[in-house]
């Protein structure tokens, strides 16, 4: 089934900005809200597109990309959205958050609001060789994060203390302010939402309940893994406020330029020099590869040109996109022309080129050929 146009799903034209995007969202999110709708399957559905939508209009990038190239422009980011690849894009799970707090936040009784203590997630910038990317590897990191004080187990409190009940809000962690004839709830100001206020603050972390550490975690890069990919390690960024959930850490993969291949997708492509003699007479030449016997045979016809490409099938990297199946290598063979020649090497081609001319180079003919038309036509218009 064909997906409809993100623009008509939110109900805005193309021109609208991200105010007009997000209250439009907003609108539809509180209508199909799973929450709202149990077990109506069509509002949840209608909830996942309107998600969908706002995820790609409201970021400016992709937005770009689908205005240029449609839902194609996009496809790739919206299966790692909902996780069919492993991979995440954070800026989803943030902004999800962020509109759903103000949904269903404080005018409805802070119901929605606990996503607010959730901790932020981190981002980690992984720059790797093509090798690597293509056989997959471990990698060992050191994460600067916070995490739960083992003093006061995150109270904040002093041990042999405990935290009492907020005097502004009584412990309920919210205050109700009337407005009219509507009574509204707020997050208390005075103890942020926790319901209790810390007396005697822990001494080894300052009442803050979190200590700064340096995380080491191990983490499995697929093979085939692709520059710019995400990966995403669940409950490794930073602890949540008031013991709410951990966030994400992210890990953001850079490619190093390579000096002999060039990566397009799970293809890769180089080029080879080889000799005159082989590229006339023909010849079995190794090309390099990224697999574990480093190279590959490839057969040279006689007569070859240079610029010719050859493919040789299966020797590309992994596809992690596309079902795991591997790209191909794509061989252009480059006539490596000597610079330094003995005398004989020289008396020797002077022979050869006396005996040839031009009949052994169609290419050739067929350039003189044309040239001399052209100043025969030239000729003619002048006379």
């Amino acid at each position: 089934m064909s997906k409809r146009d993100y623009y008509e799903v939110l109900g805005v034209e193309k021109s609208a900005d991200e105010k007009m995007i997000k209250r439009s969202y907003r609108k539809l999110a509180m209508q199909y809200h799973p929450d709202k709708n149990p077990d109506n399957t069509a509002a949840a559905e209608k909830f996942r597109e309107i998600t969908e939508a706002y995820e790609v209009l409201s970021d400016s990038d992709k937005r770009g990309r689908y205005d240029q190239y449609g839902h194609a422009g996009v496809d790739d980011q919206m299966q790692d959205m909902w996780g069919r690849g492993g991979f995440q894009d954070s800026h989803a799970f943030r902004d999800f958050g962020d509109v759903f707090g103000d949904l269903f936040g404080e005018a409805f009784g802070g119901g929605g609001r606990r996503q607010s203590n959730r901790g932020s997630d981190l981002r980690y910038d992984l720059t790797i060789s093509l090798e690597e990317a293509a056989a997959g590897r471990e990698v060992e990191l050191d994460i600067p994060k916070h995490e739960s004080c083992g003093s006061c187990r995150g109270s904040g409190a002093k041990a042999g203390s405990n935290p009492v009940p907020c005097r502004t809000c009584g412990g309920h962690g919210q205050v109700q302010i009337s407005q009219g004839f509507f009574a509204v709830r707020r997050t208390c100001p005075d103890c942020q939402g926790a319901g209790t206020r810390i007396e005697t603050p822990c001494p080894a972390c300052a009442g803050s309940g979190a200590k700064r550490v340096n995380k080491h975690l191990k983490v499995k890069l697929p093979a085939g893994i692709y520059h710019g990919a995400q990966v995403r390690v669940t409950g490794e960024g930073e602890i949540g406020a008031q013991g709410g959930p951990t966030g994400d850490l992210y890990i953001v993969v850079s490619l190093r330029e390579h000096p002999i291949f060039e990566r397009d997708g799970a293809d890769i492509h180089c080029i080879m020099p080889i000799t005159f003699p082989q590229a006339a007479l023909g010849a079995e030449v190794k090309a390099p590869t990224l697999t574990e016997s480093g190279s590959v045979k490839i057969r040279i016809p006689a007569g070859t040109e240079g610029g010719r490409v050859f493919r040789v099938r299966g020797q590309g990297v992994v596809d992690i996109r596309n079902n795991g199946l591997k790209g191909d290598l794509y061989v252009k063979v480059q006539i490596a022309v000597p610079s330094d020649l003995s005398a004989r090497q020289k008396e020797l081609l002077h022979q050869f080129a006396e005996e040839t001319g031009d009949e052994v180079y169609p290419q050739c003919s067929s350039f003189l050929d044309k040239v001399k038309s052209f100043w025969d036509e030239l000729a003619g218009k002048e006379k």
